[in-house]
């Protein structure tokens, strides 16, 4: 179970970041700032295995969540500094939550609870269908219009399934 930590800006910025590994990551990983316009900027580092929800290219100006482990050990940088696990962009026909759903599909912050249809498509990262259940499992939901209860309930259109050891 991953503790999914979130934030929510507008892109400011997008350069190459350097690892120091002999030239071989040398243009695969990129450094995204991202200002919520509350004066809080985070700088992600976004590598080969960043999951960006439907594979869409982000460019300055784009509003954005960026996604990370809140228990990964970070460096004491202003601004912060977090390997960007998942990235959305905002689109106003859907809604997506990242986190670790229970065995009665409720979300680890208790805000969101899945009802699961036969409409509802859960695949793997790479596409592939997934044929278990997707209780217990760190996942990205994609949902539209969802209950005002707490937790609210939504029926969803897609779930992707985090598997274990892609992070």
């Amino acid at each position: 179970m991953t503790n999914f930590y979130s934030f929510h800006g507008t892109i400011t910025m997008i350069s190459d970041f350097f690892t120091g590994q002999n030239g071989e990551g040398e243009g695969c990983y990129k450094l995204i700032s991202v200002d919520n316009g509350l004066g809080a900027l985070v700088n992600f580092v976004v590598s080969p295995t960043t999951y960006f929800v439907d594979h869409v290219m982000v460019a300055i100006g784009d509003r954005v969540t960026g996604y990370y482990d809140g228990d990964a050990p970070t460096i004491l940088i202003y601004p912060p500094q977090y390997q960007a696990l998942v990235m959305t962009k905002d689109s106003p026909n859907q809604n997506v939550k990242v986190d670790y759903f229970n065995s009665q599909l409720v979300s680890n912050d208790g805000q969101l609870q899945l009802n699961i249809s036969p409409y509802t498509q859960i695949v793997l990262t790479n596409g592939q269908a997934f044929s278990r259940s997707p209780a217990n499992r760190d996942l990205i939901v994609i949902y539209g219009p969802a209950t005002h209860s707490i937790p609210a309930k939504t029926t969803p259109y897609r779930i992707i399934v985090l598997c274990k050891g892609l992070f």
